[in-house]
């Protein structure tokens, strides 16, 4: 959990720990694979998986494939400096661009 919070910090300021710990849970066993854990930004099938599974299923979003889309690309401008994007990071920053972190946090 401290290796996600620290990535996540190094791209958000005053970020939500329950979040990032609701992230982390939602990914799950996804975690373990190097691969699974990266997003690709060069990949527009992976992006895409992205847009539909998470930003459509998970974060309930009803706008176009192509707002969508300029998010995602907004998210893979504001962590092009690493080469190794971590999905936790990169679904924390779109959660955070819409305003949907609170999705994440533990339910009583």
């Amino acid at each position: 959990m401290a290796d996600y919070l620290a990535d996540v910090k190094k791209f958000a300021s005053n970020v939500d720990e329950a979040a990032v710990d609701g992230i982390v849970r939602h990914l799950g066993i996804a975690l373990r694979s190097r691969d699974a854990s990266l997003v690709s930004c060069s990949d527009p099938t992976e992006l895409a998986r992205v847009r539909d599974g998470f930003c459509r299923k998970k974060l309930a979003l009803s706008e176009s494939d192509d707002a969508v889309d300029g998010a995602l690309k907004a998210v893979c401008e504001k962590m092009k400096g690493d080469n190794s994007k971590a999905r936790v990071t990169f679904y924390y920053l779109l959660a955070e661009h819409y305003g949907k972190l609170e999705v994440f946090h533990k339910k009583a």
